[in-house]
């Protein structure tokens, strides 16, 4: 469903997930896929009469709004509603008509804005947003506004695989992988992509856990077709292992088609550390 969506899109999507599971709800709905836009895209400010950070002030109003339920674990899976659902289809429609290769956050806010009924909608055109003046802005908008820089679309597609290590599942993340990916894990064994598919939640684990960090170390190499980088985890404490310890995990990804995709991924042990007995 989301081939067509640009890095930033997607990530809307996932945050929008999250913003679900926070909430207790069993459908991701319209008011958790605005708060992923408006998390994920900051310079959508302009469309809020100047306001930099608005994220708050909709929050607040989201849940005034609705009756919150109990959190649960991301690894759970949650459905998009009805009413989302056609508003991801009015942001193709949108990108279609206006001719862009990618649909991008702007086409998800006039996906917003034509289901007027939703609550995301209302909230939206209560802070006076009306879907004529934006369509026709975007409209006048030149296209290459749309074409994001090579080496930012890789850096994205990275951030966003990374990002979803949090909660999303194996049969959507394996899709950032390249037919010919592999990945090296850190007893060096060599994994392809069917056995990274198959073994994704054992290899990927410890990502996901609530006290891993990320840092996007540095570039080692990045043109219009490659782009290669290393990523320092961290894993403060490990309770069946009780140990702390830290990976670098040097990421290759390559040009496919209009997208990023990830060829190689190698771990290597950085730090070993047992914490003192007290």
């Amino acid at each position: 469903m989301f081939e067509r969506y640009s890095e930033k899109a997607r990530r809307v999507i996932f945050f929008a997930r999250y913003e679900a599971g926070n909430y207790g709800s069993r459908y991701i709905e319209t008011e958790h896929l605005l708060l992923g836009l408006v998390r994920e895209d900051r310079s959508l400010a302009k469309w809020f009469h100047g306001e930099s950070n608005v994220v708050p002030e909709i929050r607040a109003e989201i849940e005034r709004r609705i009756v919150r339920g109990k959190q649960f674990s991301t690894s759970v899976e949650v459905p998009i509603s009805a009413e989302c659902k056609k508003v991801l289809t009015l942001a193709t429609e949108a990108s279609e008509r206006l001719r862009h290769c990618r649909v991008e956050t702007e086409h998800i806010l006039i996906g917003i804005l034509g289901v007027e009924a939703s609550m995301a909608a209302q909230i939206l055109i209560a802070r006076g947003f009306k879907l004529g003046p934006i369509q026709e802005q975007l409209a006048k908008a030149p296209s290459p506004k749309y074409q994001s820089q090579a080496t930012t679309g890789a850096l994205l597609t990275l951030e966003s695989f990374l990002a979803g290590l949090k909660w999303l599942k194996s049969e959507e993340l394996i899709s950032f992988f390249s037919q010919n990916a592999e990945f090296i894990d850190a007893s060096g064994k060599r994994w392809n992509r069917e056995e990274i598919r198959r073994g994704f939640e054992t290899l990927f684990a410890p990502y996901a856990k609530k006290n891993a960090s990320y840092v996007i170390e540095a570039t080692l190499a990045e043109t219009s077709e490659l782009y290669v980088t290393n990523v320092l985890w961290k894993n403060a404490l490990l309770a069946s292992e009780r140990r702390a310890w830290m990976h670098r995990m040097s990421v290759v990804l390559i040009r496919e088609a209009d997208d990023w995709a990830i060829l190689l991924a190698q771990v290597t042990p950085v730090q070993f550390s047992y914490p003192t007995a007290k």
